[in-house]
């Protein structure tokens, strides 16, 4: 590996890479709304003479402007591909920061401003060191983590990363449940597949008092969410995790009728791709006849998420290796998988690829987590995020 102290090279622009994230942090924007962020991290990366290019038109919002940034450094045949996410959710802010979110009812609740601050903080050292990499760095600016199909699987349909001849993808997040100074990460599964359930219940409406005369929705709705859960227990190995979670139940709104409809709402999660697709299929077949037999017609929408990503062990290795030598060993330790889910799962598709989690609380500190209006991240952790990332770029080929 090249002689540098990245640590020092990062301590050098610590406080420009807060100032990113601030910026950012303060001027939001949801999926495929990324318009201005996107000028802003073209901006910071002509600053430094980092050759870039748009990546997507907003395949939602029928505009002529683009959302999210390819980055490219250095030469070579193959590349590898450093990732950050820059969109925000529609949360409103509660942190009283001097820096708050100026966009109502917007806020980066999930940290991706810290992620694209990170990746632009290692750019600017990369562009320093750009002679002596040994392969190309591809820096990937994705909009539309948050959103359904995912900026990911955009990108990768488009083939916009197709010329740089990427071997591996490498991505991070942080986390606020994991102490400061620490990193979690682990080979094979890391965060589940996500599919979501849109289910329209209808029945025959009847007073209360007579409930013979009509087709009860909600009994029905009973009967499919307590299917859901012993297809869990009678139709899957014990020692695989799977999750199907009805999250919203909306049908009637007096004491004395019995609605017609009923709208429910949740996701279904597992690591295993297999038992993902046999859990769909399961509730496509016996659905139907489950409210049947209430005299119920279902309404089943399955929308496919982001698939289960899974890190591959040799990146992984390295990632450990890199990040025991910035932090010490006794720092890095095994993720517990998670079952959120993201769509840096499409990268690990493709090629060899590794996602970590970051820590971002202090000590004794409360814990406010990824989609909390409070979330407040230790700034200080910028500064192992953007060191590992230099030092992936540096010594990686």
């Amino acid at each position: 590996m090249l002689n540098i102290d990245i640590q020092n090279e990062v301590n050098i622009i610590f406080e420009e890479i807060v100032a990113i994230r601030r910026k950012i942090h303060q001027n939001p924007e949801l999926s495929f709304q990324e318009f201005n962020t996107t000028k802003f991290i073209q901006q910071k990366l002509d600053e430094v003479g980092i050759t870039n290019h748009t990546a997507l038109k907003s395949p939602i919002f029928n505009s002529e402007e683009y959302i999210g940034v390819i980055g490219v450094l250095g030469q070579g045949e193959t590349s590898i591909g450093l990732r950050a996410d820059i969109d925000a959710l529609p949360i409103s802010e509660e942190t009283t920061l001097k820096f708050s979110s100026l966009n109502t009812g917007i806020m980066h609740a999930c940290g991706h401003d810290m992620h694209t601050a990170m990746l632009l903080g290692a750019a600017k050292i990369l562009k320093k060191y750009e002679k002596s990499l040994k392969t190309r760095v591809v820096l990937i600016f994705q909009p539309a983590e948050e959103m359904l199909p995912g900026g990911a699987k955009l990108i990768l349909e488009s083939g916009i990363l197709d010329k740089y001849n990427i071997q591996a993808f490498f991505g991070q997040h942080i986390n606020p449940e994991l102490e400061l100074g620490k990193l979690a990460v682990c080979n094979g599964p890391i965060m589940a597949s996500t599919d979501e359930l849109h289910i329209t219940i209808n029945g025959k409406s009847s007073h209360a008092a007579q409930p013979h005369l009509g087709n009860d929705v909600i009994l029905a709705s009973i009967e499919f969410i307590q299917y859901c859960q012993n297809l869990l227990v009678k139709f899957k190995n014990p020692l695989e995790a799977a999750v199907i979670s009805i999250t919203s139940i909306q049908a009637g709104n007096v004491t004395n009728i019995l609605p017609d409809t009923s709208k429910l709402l949740g996701t279904i999660r597992t690591y295993n791709q297999d038992l993902r697709n046999k859990i769909k299929s399961l509730i496509r077949e016996h659905a139907p006849s489950i409210v049947a037999s209430y005299g119920c017609v279902i309404d089943l929408d399955i929308v496919e998420g982001y698939p289960p990503l899974k890190n591959d062990e040799n990146t992984t290795k390295f990632i450990k290796s890199y990040a025991a030598e910035l932090i010490g060993e006794e720092n890095v330790i095994d993720a517990e998988p998670k079952m959120w889910a993201e769509d840096f799962a499409y990268y690990s598709q493709t090629k060899p690829s590794t996602f970590w989690f970051l820590g971002v609380t202090e000590k004794n500190q409360e814990i406010f987590p990824l989609h909390n209006p409070k979330l407040n991240p230790v700034e200080s952790a910028l500064k192992i995020g953007t060191s590992l990332f230099v030092r992936i770029a540096l010594d990686h080929s």
